[in-house]
C-alpha cells in the first residue's frame, strides 16, 4: 500500500490544521495507529507553524506567501516534508543539516517546535533547499496498524 499527497498551502495560519486534518483523516482511513497518528500529526504541526511564521520575506514573486507539504505512507514508512521559500536555516547550505537545536526552556512560548519534531519521528533532516532557498524540514516514522486496518501494508 502507497499512498502519497502534496498540498501548496498559504502562509497562513488556517494552513496549519487543514494539512493536519489532512494528514488525521489519511491515516485513520488506512487504518494507521491512532497514537502514531497524533504523534506525526503534532510534528506536522509544528513544521507548518515554522513555515508559517518564518517561511517568507524573500522572494519577489510571491513565492515566499506560499509553502508545500508533501506526505507519504509509503509500506510501513510515513514520511513527511515541509519546505517554504523563506531565508531558510541560519548555519546550514543546500541540503548539509543544521547543527542541532539547543532545547527551549519548557515554558518558552517560541523555539520548541524542531526539538518537539525530533522527539516524535523517527529520523529528521532540517536543512535548507539548493539554488532558490528556503528551509525543509523532512521527518519518518515507522507505522503501527490497528487491527481492523483495510490498507495494511503487505
Amino acid at each position: 500500500m502507497s499512498i502519497w499527497w502534496s498540498l501548496h498551502l498559504r502562509r497562513d495560519a488556517a494552513s496549519v490544521p487543514l494539512a493536519r486534518r489532512l494528514l488525521l483523516g489519511t491515516m485513520e482511513t488506512a487504518g494507521v495507529d491512532p497514537d502514531i497518528s497524533y504523534d506525526l500529526s503534532v510534528a506536522l504541526s509544528e513544521a507548518c507553524a515554522n513555515a508559517v511564521e518564518h517561511g517568507g520575506d524573500t522572494a519577489r514573486d510571491g513565492a515566499s506567501e506560499a509553502f508545500r507539504v508533501t506526505a507519504y505512507l509509503d509500506g510501513e514508512k510515513c514520511r513527511i516534508e515541509v519546505a517554504d521559500a523563506g531565508p531558510g536555516f541560519p548555519g546550514a547550505t543546500g541540503s548539509r543539516p543544521r547543527p542541532p537545536a539547543r532545547p527551549a526552556p519548557s515554558d518558552a512560548e517560541h523555539g520548541r517546535g524542531l526539538c518537539l519534531i525530533r522527539e516524535l519521528a523517527d529520523h529528521v533532516h532540517i536543512g535548507n533547499k539548493p539554488g532558490r532557498g528556503g528551509a525543509v524540514v523532512s521527518f519518518d516514522k515507522i507505522l503501527k496498524w490497528r487491527e481492523d486496518a483495510p490498507l495494511v501494508a503487505v
